[in-house]
């Protein structure tokens, strides 16, 4: 009997080999980029089924062809690359991964059997569009450049972490014609947020928007640390553990906030008061009214008031003067930068030098906004339901409160009813 099952085995395996054995991957990466369109769309389904093996499979395959590019990124454009970076880009299903070498997940479940399995946390990224299009929102583009692109965030992402994104919705597209045949398409709004998960999907941080590349590194460690301390606990020991964490995190935040605000001739706000050690340096910032009788969840909202009321003192050029004292966390990599320079090929080198600058002070406003003034108020989200909330119920709040493009709203925020344009309907269609 057994020996009829194996020569029935060998038949099929001999009749129908795509069925019942994998094509080694150096073969499917070759035909990934031929110019026949079945044959490379086949190679790279089946690449793309292997999981980050298949993407590292095809760096590896055309390695000498990628560091040229990233050393010389005004290179003009072959037809032969071209279908490399694509075939690239779908395996990954991240646009430029060329660079970042990193693998995406689609499918939550999946990321889920991938981490469980590796024991590797999730990253789960939403935005709107889709992180293989050029025209994401612009959150998700800086992301592919500022982070993605670094070659110390991609590796620590590569090795640590189990990648996952999801669009959220469609991302708005706005078209400035200028009649003569010239034309500017461009995205207008849209915000992404990276989440932290564990192996079971549930979310115990997260990240909005734009961060630096040194910025994201430390809060990646402090969010890993975490997981690693939940390991093995039970119910109650998880809930506590978070709340620590979160209290900690909160805390942590909103006195590095004070310093900053203290260096610029703030004061602390009123109604508030800092707990000081012997040498004077600050351990807690409280409002008056907590009393040691609260619980664990009103003294977190407590300290996230606290955060929220040194962001009310707190004026565009205190803003950018405090952004300015961290502007090496926004620094950006010669990945990073080669990626700019091939997307702005035609800018002078003065000119890009400028350009780089510039984003460079953008980024560094935007991790300073968006760590003092929503990372603390995620955590009051996050404190609310201990833990084990359904990331997709905590991304539906994130998007209404914190980055207020609530999906009730279909025109998020950019058609407004009440103001007079001219136009019938406002020129909604």
């Amino acid at each position: 009997m057994k020996l009829r099952i194996f020569l029935l085995s060998v038949l099929l395996t001999t009749l129908f080999p795509t069925t019942f054995a994998k094509e080694p991957a150096a073969s499917l990466t070759r035909k990934a980029v031929s110019v026949d369109p079945v044959e490379s769309t086949t190679a790279i389904a089946e690449l793309r089924s292997l999981g980050p093996a298949g993407l590292e499979s095809m760096r590896q395959q055309f390695a000498e062809e990628i560091e040229r590019r990233i050393a010389n990124p005004t290179m003009s454009t072959t037809p032969e690359w071209d279908r490399i970076s694509r075939a690239l880009d779908q395996v990954a299903q991240q646009k430029d991964s060329y660079l970042s070498g990193l693998y995406w997940y689609t499918d939550l479940r999946e990321a889920q059997a991938a981490s469980s399995q590796s024991g590797k946390p999730i990253l789960s990224l939403r935005l709107l569009g889709k992180l293989t299009d050029e025209l994401s929102c612009a959150n998700s583009r800086f992301f592919r450049t500022v982070l993605y692109s670094n070659k110390e965030v991609s590796q620590v992402l590569r090795e640590h972490f189990v990648l996952h994104w999801q669009t959220v919705r469609p991302v708005p597209l706005i078209t400035i014609d200028f009649g003569d045949g010239r034309k500017i398409e461009r995205t207008i709004t849209g915000n992404s947020i990276h989440y932290f998960l564990d192996s079971e999907g549930n979310p115990l941080d997260g990240f909005p928007g734009v961060y630096g590349p040194q910025a994201f590194l430390k809060n990646l460690a402090q969010a890993e640390s975490v997981f690693k301390l939940l390991n093995g606990k039970n119910e109650i020991e998880r809930r506590t553990t978070l709340a620590k964490y979160y209290r900690g995190r909160i805390n942590e935040i909103s006195l590095r906030w004070l310093n900053d605000t203290t260096k610029l001739g703030g004061k602390v706000p009123e109604g508030f008061q800092v707990e000081r050690n012997e040498n004077g340096e600050a351990l807690s910032i409280m409002p008056l009214a907590v009393s040691k009788a609260v619980t664990e969840g009103s003294m977190l909202r407590a300290m996230v008031s606290g955060s929220e009321a040194l962001g009310r003192i707190t004026d565009q050029a205190g803003w950018t003067s405090i952004a300015a004292m961290h502007a090496s966390s926004a620094a950006l990599d010669e990945w990073s930068v080669s990626l700019m320079r091939r997307q702005n090929s035609n800018l002078a080198e003065e000119s890009f030098k400028r350009l780089v600058a510039n984003f460079e002070k953008s980024v560094a406003l935007d991790t300073v906004r968006n760590e003092y003034m929503l990372h603390t108020k995620l955590y009051a989200f996050l404190v609310a339901d201990r833990g084990r909330s359904d990331v997709d119920k905590l991304n539906e709040k994130v998007y209404a409160e914190l980055f207020l493009t609530p999906r009730s709203d279909p025109w998020l925020g950019l058609l407004a009813p009440e103001t007079y344009t001219g136009i019938a309907n406002g020129g909604a269609k």
